[in-house]
């Protein structure tokens, strides 16, 4: 039991993807659009319930639980050479602007 005013996260869908235009490539059409979004619970609950949160801005928000004291993580993503390859060009190109 996950207990009231424990931080969570919770999931609300805001469109099935059969409400999706049809404007957006394959692979995006097939997915429904999600919105996470963190919170205080208002009411003891267990993970994949449905809940209501405080959300930080102090709207009350329904939605799935789907995690307790969750972090703050992000990423840039996989390495990739193009982009080495674009820091070395942009980096030399302003040794020349520094050096006129």
């Amino acid at each position: 039991m996950i207990k009231k005013n424990t931080y969570v996260l919770i999931k609300k869908i805001i469109l099935d993807h059969e409400d999706r235009t049809a404007h957006l490539p394959d692979d995006t059409k097939r997915v429904d659009y999600v919105m996470k979004i963190k919170g205080l619970l208002t009411h003891d609950a267990n993970l994949n319930d449905e809940v209501t949160i405080l959300s930080d801005t102090h709207r009350l928000i329904k939605g799935k639980l789907i995690e307790v004291n969750p972090s703050y993580t992000h990423s840039y993503g996989e390495h990739l050479d193009e982009v080495l390859k674009m820091k070395s060009i942009i980096l030399s190109e302003m040794e020349d602007l520094n050096h006129d």
